[in-house]
């Protein structure tokens, strides 16, 4: 199996994952390149949401690069080969949408919420930025500061801190146990 709990697929096949009678038309499609695409048919809903999930998160990571995956996640919406920072979010929000990110421990997803008109526009930005980013040496330091300043704030909240020693403590030994957005070290 691949792909997490769904089993393979031959390419060029649609599967029905989930009927009207279940509750709803969920429907996976093995593109000719590989991609996967899980979609649901919401019959009277106008708007789309929209995901790149990529199947590496935190516990990928070689000890010397813990919060590499998160890193990498920030660094992706500073820009590509033809879009600016801006040229990213702006065109998203001055419809209505919406583009985000996060990492896990297993995997990361780069989502986006829009009008279904306006689906075709969020599906080349995130694949631009998922194919195309330019990962330019100033953005690194600059969201170094970012990411560092985002470490402090989880290190003064009592929920983060308790959540980090137990992850610690229930998986030692394993890259499951260091924090997804890496150290101050």
């Amino acid at each position: 199996m691949t792909g997490g709990a769904l089993p393979d697929q031959p390419v060029g096949t649609t599967a029905t994952l989930l009927t009207p009678e279940q509750g709803g038309l969920v429907c996976r499609t093995v593109l000719p390149g590989g991609l996967r695409v899980v979609s649901e048919h919401m019959p009277g809903v106008r708007s789309a949401s929209v995901g790149i999930w990529v199947g590496v998160g935190s516990r990928d990571e070689a000890d010397s690069l813990v919060g590499a995956s998160h890193f990498l996640e920030h660094l992706l919406f500073k820009g590509t080969g033809t879009r600016t920072a801006l040229d990213i979010s702006a065109p998203l929000e001055a419809v209505g949408g919406e583009v985000n990110a996060f990492t896990s421990k297993e995997y990361t997803c780069y989502h986006a919420h829009v009008l279904d008109e306006d689906l075709p526009l969020a599906v080349d930005i995130l694949a631009d930025m998922v194919t195309s980013s330019t990962l330019a040496t100033d953005d690194v330091e600059a969201e170094r500061a970012v990411i560092l300043e985002e470490i402090a704030m989880n290190d003064d909240d009592p929920d983060d801190v308790v959540h980090n020693l137990i992850t610690e403590r229930l998986w030692a030994g394993s890259p499951l146990a260091r924090p997804i957005a890496g150290t101050a070290d």
